[in-house]
């Protein structure tokens, strides 16, 4: 399922191809024909993420509501500008091949042959004649050559299409059109998202939630009502940066080992967004960084690295049924 990194990286190419432009909305798949209707030909007037949410505003007092779920993801063609604050990695085409417009965020270094930061990441492969950038858990640009608008592929829930740009989305777990008050009502259940508000009030937001729970900080880190965003990558790889037991109740650990913890995922959350990748070993520089970038096992301590030597103790690393998600960790460095 896309983190929150990912999710924020989509509002923003939003914000910088969508938000002040009134784009054709329609529905392909026809599942979401009702809603497409009411946004069609409206302006596009904000975009933001809160956690694994993404929320666009349209004139009207409209809001979409997408929720990539496990399979979501979005697909951008076109003329498609690249936020500059953020980098999407390729070895294959370079400057001035993905549209015509805004390459600042376009960096030629290496892509992670396992997957990540490639098309095929999330959903099936997507092939057209234009420039796309598929955007969910991993994003990468492909460009090809055509005809514009691209034909819809697969099931297109949902389409937004300006002159220039046009952004399919497909698989997504909700897609809704709600109002002010619904999206309140929806941000309200979410913990607080250290990319909106890194501060102390949310800091202590999130303290005062976690400390309620008698449950597993493993388990209270993928709760998206005490914080947002944090999906089993993060987990994982944060309790092994703090040295902390996943097993241990929250309500027993100290105030300041859980601002640590905020603290290191407001760290981590902005090196997602800004490198599209979860690079959760720091310090990583030259040649260590770009293995990083091209290898999963290369920036994470224990993510997937069941049976291995810990990369700080040698203990080998443990795989493990955690609230029915795979929880990875080091009985080493952990306890």
């Amino acid at each position: 399922m896309p983190e929150g990194h990912s999710v924020h990286r989509i509002a923003r190419q939003f914000g910088v191809n969508f938000v002040g432009t009134a784009p054709e909305v329609s529905s392909p798949q026809g599942r979401f024909a009702q809603g497409a209707a009411i946004l069609n030909g409206r302006e596009m007037t904000d975009a933001r993420a809160v956690g694994k949410q993404m929320f666009l505003e349209f004139e009207g007092d409209h809001w979409l509501r997408v929720h990539l779920g496990i399979y979501g993801a979005w697909d951008f063609a076109g003329e498609v500008e690249i936020d500059p604050a953020i980098q999407i990695h390729t070895t294959k085409f370079g400057r001035g091949r993905l549209g015509q417009t805004g390459m600042a965020g376009v960096v030629e270094g290496p892509v992670d042959r396992a997957g990540e930061d490639s098309v095929a990441s999330i959903g099936a492969p997507r092939r057209s004649r234009v420039a796309r950038v598929h955007m969910a858990e991993r994003d990468r640009a492909e460009a090809t050559n055509g005809a514009f608008p691209p034909d819809p592929v697969g099931q297109v829930r949902v389409r937004l299409l300006t002159e220039t740009v046009c952004a399919d989305l497909r698989g997504p777990t909700a897609c809704e059109v709600l109002t002010p008050a619904e999206v309140d009502a929806v941000v309200q259940r979410l913990g607080p998202d250290p990319a909106n508000a890194n501060t102390p009030e949310e800091r202590q937001r999130f303290v005062d939630r976690a400390r309620r729970k008698r449950t597993p900080i493993g388990l209270v880190l993928m709760d998206q009502s005490i914080i947002a965003g944090i999906g089993n990558v993060y987990r994982a790889e944060m309790l092994f940066r703090a040295r902390l037991d996943p097993h241990t109740p929250a309500n027993s650990l100290d105030p300041a080992v859980l601002e640590d913890l905020w603290d290191d995922w407001a760290h981590l959350l902005e090196i997602g967004i800004t490198v599209g990748q979860m690079i959760t070993i720091d310090g990583l520089e030259g040649e260590a960084y770009r293995r990083a970038l091209a290898e999963r096992d290369e920036r994470h301590w224990v993510y997937k690295l069941e049976g291995t030597p810990c990369k700080r103790c040698g203990t080998n690393i443990v795989l493990e049924e955690f609230g029915a998600r795979k929880l990875y960790w080091c009985p080493g460095c952990q306890l």
